[in-house]
């Protein structure tokens, strides 16, 4: 069962959506009681870093990295990857999870945020969610990036590249939204669903 956590601010009827279009059997769960249920786990990300941060309780996120740490397969979308990560420019004085080193930036002044559409990804080698090698077009909605970064298994570029997918080990991060990226989406949420990490 994959564990989809609602903090009251993703968007979690696409999710579900996609998720029951690609045959998943999930559970919305709101506590740590409720991960610890998750063969797999989704955190999905809409809105401000530090809202995200502070309405995760210290035992949530305590369960969060456990499970990871456990080899429970994670895929972050969204905010839900930038929250992997030591701190975001939206929110200096609130701390991410930090399971990866690394800050998350604003795109540059002059920029049109929020970046919104539909871009062109660069697929890493190796990647064991998208199709290696191609260049698809996903659908994004966001103001804040992750920099390039050594996990990173897919770029984009709007004003600066910066890291669009990530995977480590049982641990994945989209920035994209696959559950609004049509076919590609739904392909790379149903490879997450079948991962055994």
């Amino acid at each position: 069962m994959i564990a989809v956590f609602d903090y009251g601010a993703g968007n979690l009827r696409s999710v579900e959506n996609t998720l029951a279009e690609v045959g998943c059997e999930f559970e919305i769960v709101r506590d740590a009681a409720g991960l610890g249920r998750g063969s797999k786990i989704i955190l999905p990300g809409v809105g401000h870093f530090g809202q995200m941060m502070r309405s995760l309780t210290e035992e949530v996120k305590t369960s969060l990295k456990d499970r990871i740490a456990a080899g429970v397969p994670f895929l972050g979308i969204c905010l839900g990857m930038q929250a992997l990560f030591q701190a975001s420019e939206e929110a200096p004085e609130v701390a991410g999870l930090g399971l990866f080193e690394g800050v998350v930036k604003r795109f540059p002044a002059h920029s049109r945020c929020p970046h919104m559409g539909w871009n062109e990804l660069d697929v890493r080698p190796g990647s064991r969610l998208l199709p290696e090698g191609t260049r698809p077009f996903v659908y994004f909605a966001h103001s804040y990036y992750v920099p390039e970064v050594p996990q990173a298994s897919a770029l984009c570029s709007y004003e600066v590249d910066y890291t669009a997918a990530l995977e480590d080990g049982n641990v994945f991060g989209v920035q994209f939204h696959p559950e609004k990226s049509g076919p590609v989406g739904l392909a790379m949420v149903r490879r997450f669903a079948e991962l055994a990490c």
